[in-house]
């Protein structure tokens, strides 16, 4: 028995979950989607993924044929068919079928679906040693052209990124925006902490409004760590005393290498630790049961 895929309403084997060739999000990329994370049965922060799905297709003029009460039990049941209690889910609204030509309007029929699986980012060893990363040429889509702020199904911005990364033999990529300013990873936010300090780039330079960022500074401000989004450079990067990254795949990562410098001690921080062990504590509790 392979995986149960949710498709516009109904759920089929992952042999017969299949797109249209004439899908606009195949031809043109549009589209947007959610990663979401299942940690011991709980839908991290399933809400917020939910609210952000519905915002990201607001700005592109995409309306959802779903309400979000019924999306949130679509992602749940999607679950529950698969048996999952701790994984990944990938929720993903389309154009839908059109003719060829880029008139979204001509797109009468939008595809919503759901897919839940396993997924590992990173081997476990670079939790506990630290990831080694590169600032790339690629930058950051300017806020005004294709704003990150919408997670569409574009990603070429990021894959071109992810492809110099792995050309200098990184796993991940530190992108720059048009003014030299550090505005994320690949598929990750990024924090420094300098001084005891957290500072993370401010949205409105073009970073992803990640539900593990916000995670992320809620623990830190409970925890009496003070915040700051505020734009960098490398310059504060190499100067660190600490950097790590947070994404629902990645959760949160240190970082202790960029561009052959160490960062700090060329150790994972101990703000750094503090945080990990306390976003995986909650990971279980914050979000939407599946299994009642």
């Amino acid at each position: 028995m392979g995986r149960k895929i949710f498709m516009n309403g109904k759920f089929v084997d992952e042999q017969q979950a299949k797109v249209s060739v004439f899908d606009h999000c195949l031809l043109y990329g549009d589209g947007v989607f959610e990663g979401i994370r299942l940690y011991q049965g709980c839908v991290f922060r399933l809400n917020d993924h939910i609210e952000r799905l519905y915002s990201s297709a607001k700005y592109i003029m995409l309306k959802i044929p779903m309400t979000p009460k019924a999306m949130i039990e679509a992602v749940c049941e999607t679950v529950r068919r698969n048996g999952l209690r701790d994984g990944y889910i990938r929720l993903v609204v389309t154009r839908g079928v059109g003719p060829l030509g880029l008139a979204p309007w001509q797109c009468k029929n939008p595809t919503v679906f759901i897919i839940a699986d396993k997924i590992t980012l990173y081997p476990a060893e670079f939790y506990e040693k630290g990831l080694s990363i590169v600032t790339v040429p690629t930058r950051r889509n300017h806020v005004e052209s294709v704003n990150p702020r919408v997670k569409s199904c574009n990603y070429l911005n990021n894959i071109l990124a992810k492809i110099e990364a792995s050309i200098a033999g990184a796993l991940e990529a530190l992108m720059l925006d048009h003014n030299g300013f550090v505005n994320e990873c690949t598929g990750d936010n990024v924090f420094l902490v300098k001084k005891g300090v957290l500072i993370t780039p401010p949205i409105y330079l073009g970073a992803l409004r990640g539900i593990t960022r916000e995670v992320v500074m809620e623990i830190a401000r409970e925890e009496r760590i003070e915040v700051r989004e505020q734009p960098f450079t490398r310059f504060d990067v190499f100067d660190a005393d600490e950097l790590f990254l947070t994404g629902t795949a990645a959760e949160v990562i240190p970082v202790v290498n960029v561009d052959k410098r160490p960062i700090g001690t060329g150790k994972p921080g101990a703000i750094t630790k503090r945080l990990i062990r306390q976003f995986r504590a909650r990971t279980a509790t914050d979000g939407v049961m599946v299994y009642q």
